[in-house]
């Protein structure tokens, strides 16, 4: 039986994750893989703390470099994180010819078209399944297993730690600082949140999911990316009564010669299977033209999810290795010579329905000022809702649009935004259903 040797570069929760699978499930591997799939060497700057992995034969070392040069090493996992170090790393193990696996989402997106390059230039093959959606096969089903369909949209729930909050917020009432706390106590959030909550960890994700439906080159510059800080319970109440549901979404679709790519809170119907994603879960529906709709759910992060993921690429690509191939599927789902530049729909350009929110002072005409301003910027109202007056002498105004174009809803709502019986910056939240008005 073949003896494939790996190297992991960084030993914190996923790197040891790694680890712990390729040992405990030696000989389920094995029997699957017809391979050996032997851990040689971690590489990690800290080589003392127990991470309660029994290592047995592998090498622990603090120099990369030990992995990356050695001659014997066929496979290496980059777990370091980042976008400095781990590129660097990166970049020089594909130009010595070693196969890279890495859940790097924010180096994929940021430089994946010239990690793509430089392995292409080598002949080896760069994976990538832990980067998107933890343990779900994300990058499997759009490379492979939806080969013969035109992917026309893909809507995912891609964050736990902004589903966590917005389910905190929708089952309890917490507040968005309270739900933040409890989820960094819990260990769902960073000390620092702002790449989740912010919205830039999905960004990265749907700038490479995008490129794997639709043959494009990664591009996160252009993506609009909203994140979650703004959400109240108010307006979590107000979609309830509406028979909706708000979720940070990944919405990616084919619109005309562009792509719509766009990251932001957005009200859902209840009858949506996205809006039943709770906690810290992970959900993409992908709707095709062969197959209709499917959906993927499961554990978007965590040791032993995103470990499995990379145990699925170390699996794949032994396989290649005992087979005597190399590239059998191309990286991004198409061959690189195939792959275009499609440019993103820009924001503005944007055609969906809104959930405005306003506070106005509680004055006779209020109402019509704000329905004026909205209809000479062509905008549509479908319902209102005004709520009793409040102990500080202002309502809320909450309207439901048709759908309206993006421009002009921003135009309208700068306008609005300087009356003076409105009071603080109006609250917009658009709204993704299958048959929008």
């Amino acid at each position: 039986m073949k003896t494939i040797n790996i190297g992991i570069l960084g030993y914190g929760v996923v790197g040891a994750g790694v680890a712990k699978l390729l040992k405990q499930k030696k000989q389920l591997l094995e029997s699957r893989t017809g391979a050996v799939l032997n851990l040689k060497t971690i590489a990690d700057i800290d080589i003392t703390t127990d991470r309660g992995v029994d290592l047995g034969t592998t090498a622990l070392v603090s120099d990369a470099n030990e992995i990356i040069h050695d001659p014997a090493i066929d496979i290496i996992v980059e777990t370091i994180g980042g976008d400095t170090i781990a590129k660097t790393f990166i970049l020089n193990a594909l130009e010595n010819k070693k196969h890279v696996i890495t859940a790097n989402k924010a180096l994929l997106a940021r430089f994946g078209n010239d990690l793509v390059k430089t392995a292409r230039e080598n002949q080896v093959d760069l994976a990538f399944e832990a980067s998107c959606g933890g343990c779900m096969p994300i990058i499997k089903s759009l490379r492979e297993s939806l080969v013969a369909n035109d992917i026309n949209v893909m809507s995912a729930i891609l964050n736990g730690t902004c589903n966590y909050i917005l389910t905190k917020i929708s089952k309890d009432g917490s507040s968005f600082e309270d739900a933040l706390k409890d989820a960094q106590d819990l260990g769902f959030a960073e000390a620092e949140p702002s790449l989740d909550i912010d919205g830039f960890d999905t960004a990265h994700k749907l700038a490479i999911l995008n490129s794997l439906a639709h043959g494009m080159e990664i591009n996160l510059n252009d993506i609009h990316v909203e994140g979650i800080r703004n959400i109240t319970p108010m307006d979590i109440a107000f979609a309830k009564e509406f028979g909706y549901t708000i979720k940070l979404l990944a919405i990616g679709k084919i619109h005309g010669n562009h792509v719509e790519a766009r990251v932001h809170p957005t009200m859902i119907s209840d009858s949506n299977p996205l809006s039943h994603v709770d906690q810290s879960m992970n959900a993409i529906a992908i709707e095709a033209d062969a197959t209709g709709q499917t959906m993927l759910y499961g554990h978007g992060a965590g040791m032993m999810p995103t470990a499995s993921a990379v145990l699925s690429d170390i699996a794949d690509i032994a396989r290649n290795i005992i087979s005597g191939i190399k590239r059998r599927v191309p990286i991004l789902g198409y061959p690189e010579d195939n792959i275009k530049s499609i440019p993103i729909l820009p924001m503005e350009e944007l055609h969906t329905r809104y959930y405005l929110r306003f506070e106005a002072q509680d004055h006779p005409g209020v109402l019509s000022k704000i329905s004026g301003i909205l209809g000479k910027n062509n905008i549509s109202i479908k319902s209102v809702h005004q709520k009793g007056r409040n102990t500080n002498g202002k309502v809320p105004i909450v309207m439901i649009t048709h759908i309206a174009k993006e421009a002009l809803v921003q135009a309208a709502l700068k306008e609005i935004s300087t009356a003076d019986s409105v009071v603080g910056d109006p609250v917009v939240i658009r709204i993704e259903e299958t048959d929008q008005e």
